[in-house]
């Protein structure tokens, strides 16, 4: 970037960016969302899909990943912050994230995700993890390494560094879980065996009238793993420790389906009769999945992250009253 900060980003005149080495890779809405410091969400995308940015000349889709020497066509924007503060984010969610933090160091940072707060905004979400996490730190470049469903909680991973980013997305897309090995914890319904159970399941991602995702087992969809193994049994239902090798949509919570244990306080593809009984015998109220644990190494193996979680307070009163 040859010009600093937001200086002529509203101007009057189209912008025209050259990709860097350092960028490569990167989504394009990202990229424009750090770029456009401040402009909406939504904005961004409309942008996108009406043409006005384009890429080497051409329309491109939001999720387009930037090559070295890429030439963006970004135009003049102007970012109104009105006085009622409809762009600021609540105090209590930014107070909730500053606790929220587990882990930090020059490169990135860990979050102990609240259940409910999605990882990014979008779909009628003003504020995710990560908009909410640059707006308690307007200075700083942060970028979404992965993501969770907006119903689980735990660790989510947030770049300081872009090299840091972009050594972390090379280790997600590694095959067998060898980059980074993740840890879940899960209340599944009904009693599991004994043992490690292994679901080696494709599935699919579909989309239902409203543009609702659903994920279903079927053999035309992509690979898929995960690995439950019973921690000990509460209640009739069943403590589990899963590690997924895959990070698919919906992962555990489909291959837990399909397996007839469905994960507890799912209210898509749990079982409403057992909800219903655990929402009225022990107040649990939400899904009952939480991502625990994360290992890697980056530096080329030089520098190992061992990265933990408690479990959410609503969660272990919840195990304590099953017994």
């Amino acid at each position: 970037m040859t010009h600093s900060e937001n200086d002529d980003r509203a101007a009057g005149s189209a912008r025209n960016y050259r990709v860097s080495e350092d960028r490569e890779g990167q989504r394009l809405d990202n990229f424009l969302l750090n770029y456009l410091k401040g402009a909406p969400r939504s904005l961004v995308y409309k942008l996108v899909r009406s043409g006005q940015v384009r890429i080497n000349g051409g329309r491109v889709k939001a999720d387009r990943r930037l090559e070295e020497g890429d030439q963006i066509r970004i135009p003049p924007v102007r970012i109104e912050i009105t006085e009622d503060g409809d762009k600021k984010a609540p105090q209590g969610l930014l107070d909730a994230l500053t606790e929220a933090i587990v882990f930090e160091d020059f490169r990135l940072l860990a979050l102990n995700k609240p259940s409910g707060l999605a990882s990014h905004g979008g779909s009628g979400i003003s504020w995710g993890a990560i908009e909410a996490l640059r707006a308690l730190r307007p200075k700083e470049s942060l970028e979404l390494v992965h993501r969770l469903d907006r119903d689980t909680s735990g660790l989510l991973i947030i770049a300081k560094k872009r090299s840091a980013l972009i050594e972390l997305q090379a280790l997600l897309r590694e095959d067998h879980g060898a980059g980074i090995r993740k840890r879940y914890l899960a209340l599944l319904s009904g009693r599991m065996p004994d043992g490690l159970m292994s679901v080696d399941a494709p599935l699919h991602v579909g989309l239902r009238q409203g543009g609702e995702r659903h994920v279903q087992v079927n053999a035309n969809g992509k690979p898929s793993k995960s690995h439950f193994k019973v921690l000990e049994r509460r209640g009739g239902q069943s403590y589990c420790e899963v590690r997924i090798e895959t990070g698919r949509t919906h992962q555990i919570r489909v291959h837990a389906q399909h397996i007839g244990h469905p994960v507890a306080g799912d209210d898509k593809y749990g079982d409403e009769a057992a909800n219903k009984r655990l929402r009225e015998q022990v107040g649990l109220r939400r899904l009952f999945l939480h991502a625990s644990t994360l290992e890697f190494s980056l530096d080329a193996g030089k520098a190992p992250y061992l990265l933990n979680a408690p479990l959410a307070p609503d969660l272990i009163e919840a195990l304590d009253r099953l017994g």
